[in-house]
C-alpha cells in the first residue's frame, strides 16, 4: 500500500474485514443466498459487482455537483442500471451458460443495497479517486465472503469446486465417499446458505468484539 495514504488504504481494507457489508452491515444478503450454490457464479457475481460498483462509484463522485438533490436517486438508479446492462450483455456473450445460471440475480445487482448504499453514503461527498478505492474495497470485502460461501457449498453439497470433482466419485465410492460420507444435498439448498452465512456473521463478529476489548484495555492501561 505505498502508493497509498494510511487513509486510502483503510477504504479498502476496512470492508474486507472489520466493516464488511455483508457480515457486519448485514447487506447484500439475497444474493450470497441466491447464487451461492456454484463457486464459478459467485466468482463471476463478485466480479458483476466489483465492476459496477467501482465504475458506479467514479461517476456518481464526478456528477455529483451537479445532480440535484430531488433526483439523485433517480440518477444513481441509472447509472448502475447502464452498468449491470453492459456486464449483462457481456455475460450472455461471452459465458452464456453462466448468463442463465445467474439469471435475474445481474440484473437485481440494480437494487443491490451495497451499491446504492456507497452511492449515496460516500460518493455523493467524495472526489473521484477515493470513492474509486470505497467502491473497489466493498466490492471485495462482498465477493470474498460470496465466494467463501459457495466454497462450501459446492464443495459439501455437490463434491466439486468449479465444476471439478474433489471428493471422489460418489457412484463408484471413492475419494470420501470410500468412507460412508453421503452428500444429501442439503447445502444447495438455500436455507443452508443461510446457516452458512450466519456462521461467518458468527465468526466475524467475535473477532471485532475481542480486537474492540482489545483496544479499550489498551487505553485503560494508557
Amino acid at each position: 500500500m505505498g502508493l497509498l495514504s494510511k487513509k486510502d488504504a483503510r477504504l479498502i481494507l476496512d470492508p474486507l474485514a472489520d466493516n464488511n457489508p455483508i457480515t457486519i452491515q448485514v447487506l447484500g444478503i439475497c444474493s450470497a443466498l441466491a447464487i451461492t450454490a456454484e463457486l464459478e457464479a459467485s466468482i463471476v457475481m463478485s466480479i458483476s459487482v466489483l465492476f459496477v460498483l467501482g465504475v458506479g462509484n467514479v461517476i456518481i463522485s464526478l456528477m455529483r455537483n451537479m445532480i440535484p438533490s430531488k433526483i439523485r436517486i433517480i440518477v444513481q438508479l441509472i447509472v448502475v442500471a447502464t452498468l449491470v446492462i453492459i456486464v449483462d450483455l457481456v455475460l450472455k456473450a461471452y459465458a452464456y451458460e453462466l448468463s442463465k445460471t445467474l439469471s435475474v440475480f445481474v440484473g437485481l445487482i440494480i437494487t443491490n443495497c451495497i451499491i446504492m448504499g456507497r452511492f449515496e453514503a460516500f460518493a455523493l461527498a467524495n472526489k473521484p479517486w477515493q470513492s474509486f478505492l470505497d467502491g473497489i474495497g466493498n466490492a471485495l470485502g462482498y465477493g470474498v465472503i460470496l465466494i467463501i460461501i459457495g466454497f462450501f457449498r459446492e464443495l459439501l453439497g455437490s463434491g466439486t469446486l468449479l465444476g471439478f470433482k474433489v471428493l471422489g466419485d460418489p457412484i463408484e465410492k471413492t475419494g470420501v465417499y470410500a468412507f460412508g460420507y453421503e452428500n444429501n444435498g442439503f447445502m444447495l439448498l438455500s436455507p443452508m446458505a443461510l446457516i452458512v452465512v450466519g456462521i461467518i456473521i458468527w465468526i466475524q463478529r467475535s473477532r471485532n468484539k475481542d480486537l474492540l476489548e482489545e483496544e479499550l484495555v489498551g487505553h485503560c492501561d494508557i
